[in-house]
């Protein structure tokens, strides 16, 4: 009966987990897109920034003052040597994803962001040399396909915003490649991330949003008609990409990989069902089946992956913590990909 019960829970626990997940990662992308286009605030350097700054007082707030979560300590040394760069991937991953939002919808852009198992895949080829099973080369086809078939029948395509959605992509790839090597010996969840690499992107970012931004940003501070309004929506947006950090810590460590992976193929969908409800960007046929094909092969590679990472039938299963006890998660791990 006590079993029953505790899967029940545990059932429940993975749905609200998904759905609070869905909630804050929708709500971003939803309301940076609203600051770009309805409010006319059209500086993605400063949108960034402002995000790693919320991200950074949260974390510090969170591990600190309210101590839901343990410190993970890093040696000052490595803090530059490993962090650092590792802090400057992470910006440029950001930025780049809001300054695609700037030019190109929603709906593009989330499907292009699914490209990111293939550059990952062809990256660790063409740089590490390393070996991939043909189940994985072939999981890759439809993610490639619909990708180029969206692009072509995109009706609101932009190149700058193209570009910058597909190098977001190789930022991400290269975020988890260098996290291999940078963060051996170093395993963070999500809001240690946040914690140790928002105040050096923060550092990173601030100079350069100054420069090719700063006029700009007062320039419409002064022309504002609802400058109030406008700021709370700008600053909120910072304080929900850090919940959106928080709710990944949480979903992880409630699904499965599988269960996972999947509900995050869901989530593009819901967040291009929502997108285009709210914002009407046109959408043809040819271009929505696009995008389902390469959801339909994120899914496929995820399963794949899934699939060759499980031990041989007859192999001695290895000993997991409690279900109760939280396991920290390397950066590495693919489900940590997705902070905003």
């Amino acid at each position: 009966m006590e079993d029953n019960i505790l899967c029940q829970w545990s059932v429940i626990r993975s749905i609200l987990a998904i759905l609070q997940w869905w909630g804050f990662n929708v709500t971003v992308i939803i309301v940076n897109k609203w600051i770009f286009q309805k409010i006319d605030f059209k500086y993605p350097l400063s949108v960034s920034c402002i995000h790693f700054i919320c991200s950074a007082i949260g974390a510090y707030l969170v591990i600190k003052v309210l101590k839901l979560k343990p410190l993970i300590p890093v040696d000052p040394e490595d803090r530059w040597r490993r962090i650092f760069p590792m802090s400057f991937v992470f910006c440029i991953n950001i930025v780049l994803g809001n300054v695609s939002l700037r030019y190109i919808p929603v709906s593009f852009m989330q499907t292009i962001k699914s490209f990111t198992p293939a550059t990952t895949v062809i990256l660790q080829w063409l740089v590490w040399r390393k070996y991939f099973e043909w189940q994985i080369w072939a999981s890759l086809v439809p993610i490639v396909g619909g990708i180029l078939l969206t692009s072509i029948t995109e009706l609101s395509f932009n190149m700058f915003g193209f570009c910058a959605a597909l190098f977001g992509c190789l930022a991400t790839s290269t975020k988890t490649i260098l996290a291999e090597s940078l963060l051996h010996g170093y395993k963070f969840d999500s809001i240690n991330t946040v914690y140790y690499m928002a105040p050096f992107a923060t550092m990173i970012l601030a100079v350069p949003a100054l420069l090719l931004e700063g006029s700009g940003v007062m320039e419409w501070i002064q022309t504002c008609p609802s400058l109030f309004s406008s700021l709370v929506i700008i600053f909120g947006s910072g304080v929900l990409a850090f919940f959106l950090n928080f709710s990944i810590f949480y979903v992880i460590h409630s699904t499965t990989a599988v269960t996972f992976n999947v509900a995050g193929n869901l989530k593009v969908a819901v967040a291009v069902t929502c997108s285009w409800l709210i914002f009407r960007n046109p959408i043809s046929a040819l271009n929505a089946i696009g995008c389902g094909i390469t959801l339909c092969g994120c899914t496929f590679y995820g399963y794949i992956r899934h699939m060759l990472a499980q031990p041989p039938p007859g192999t001695p299963q290895t000993s997991r913590a409690p279900r109760g006890k939280m396991e920290l998660l390397p950066l590495v791990n693919e489900k940590l990909d997705d902070k905003v």
